[in-house]
């Protein structure tokens, strides 16, 4: 399998904690986008998956598969695991919900990221930059107040929320995401040391 991949997306680093976890991290080739810009086509992205976007996975099969969502599917199918993913479907609609959520954060943070630091200064919209950051909050806030049992074990959600703290840490050192979230803060403090997330560092 080959990955279309950048270190510092948040949707990568899902999928490929996702396969540490599962045990086939070693059977994904990487496939290095160098610096990725919202502004202009990525060809090398583009020629697999046309909405230009990571990640995008090339199956063995050579058939390719796109966003964050089908990709975790996809290899928790492939590696047999009902674990991560389960059937049944009170938990696993659960599960997925917190994995939609935690995308929906990483849409805010990875948005805002491009409003303030990528577009040209006197283009930029406060607004629209105050609006993402609202999302922000609010996505935080619901991880802390309502998704205990599902953070309490690896799963496609956990998996998912512990990528997008990571990459708010990364991106957003000036807010303070652990203050007034305890349980929030001890899932993440927990979930970060597990081998699959020190395996996949965000770049310095």
């Amino acid at each position: 399998m080959k990955l279309h991949h950048n270190p510092a997306s948040p949707f990568v680093r899902t999928v490929m904690v996702l396969a540490h976890e599962l045990n086939i991290a070693d059977q994904i080739e990487e496939i290095d986008t160098g610096v990725f810009l919202p502004d202009r086509v990525n060809e090398g992205v583009a020629s697999d998956n046309p909405l230009g976007k990571i990640p995008a996975l090339i199956t063995d099969h050579g058939s390719v598969l796109y966003d964050s969502r089908v990709i975790c599917e996809y290899l928790c199918h492939h590696a047999g695991n009902k674990e991560l993913l389960p059937d049944e479907p009170v938990s696993r609609f659960r599960i997925l919900t917190l994995q939609s959520l935690a995308i929906g954060l990483m849409d805010a943070g990875v948005s805002r990221r491009y409003e303030t630091a990528v577009r040209p200064e006197e283009k930029r919209w406060p607004e629209w930059v105050a609006r993402q950051h609202v999302r922000m909050e609010a996505g935080l806030d619901d991880l802390e107040n309502n998704w205990a049992d599902e953070l309490a074990s690896a799963n496609v959600g956990s998996i998912a929320a512990a990528a997008v703290l990571a990459y708010f840490d990364f991106r957003y050192g000036d807010i303070d995401w652990r203050d007034a979230r305890p349980r929030l803060a001890a899932f993440y403090q927990d979930f970060a040391q597990r081998p699959s997330m020190v395996a996949t560092q965000l770049p310095a």
